[in-house]
């Protein structure tokens, strides 16, 4: 069974004001594939850097990066592993080749396409010892939402994401809090 640990617990206050916001930037580990999913925005690098030490690596040792999708707070620090393949919604960035993913990414990681609050939308389907838990950016921001998405490309495919996901997963690891059991 592949694993997942959320490193950094997001956060955002859109919709009060100024906007601060940091993506939840989460661990995923399969055989021999160390993926950091959307290294963001964060106060300062060492803070991902220390929160991988916790876990005994060291930046070089992630392997792949994935972008849940193109915006920018989910994605500014993908160049602080330059040796890492870059997953997104296009490909697998290998340099500067573009390479084909495959849906059955691993055994235990299933990649699909979630559209809606942004059109680059993937979401990963990692099965755990504790179940299959949904690594989705922002198809949720936070547990159950937000209701309505003031930056969503198109509601209707959110919603339709929203519910794909849910009926896969038993965890969800939203974009900007931590992860909360999938309510069915």
């Amino acid at each position: 069974m592949a694993e997942v640990k959320v490193l950094i617990e997001g956060y955002t206050s859109s919709g009060s004001g100024q906007e601060r916001t940091c993506p939840t930037i989460t661990l995923v580990r399969d055989k021999g594939i160390v993926m950091v999913v959307d290294p963001g925005v964060v106060e300062d690098q060492k803070q991902i850097v220390d929160a991988l030490r916790k876990e005994g690596l060291k930046v070089s040792d992630v392997n792949y990066v994935c972008l849940t999708h193109s915006h920018a707070d989910h994605y500014m620090n993908a160049g602080m592993f330059p040796a890492a393949k870059k997953l997104e919604f296009y490909g697998v960035w290998d340099g500067n080749k573009c390479l084909e993913w495959k849906e059955q990414f691993t055994k235990d990681i299933r990649i699909i396409k979630t559209p809606g609050h942004s059109f680059t939308g993937i979401t990963l389907l990692v099965k755990t010892g504790i179940g299959t838990i949904a690594v989705c950016g922002d198809v949720f921001w936070v547990e159950g939402g937000p209701a309505e998405d003031p930056y969503a490309d198109d509601v209707k495919k959110l919603e339709e994401s929203r519910k794909l996901v849910l009926k896969q997963a038993d965890y969800i690891i939203p974009g900007h809090a931590g992860m909360y059991k999938a309510k069915k």
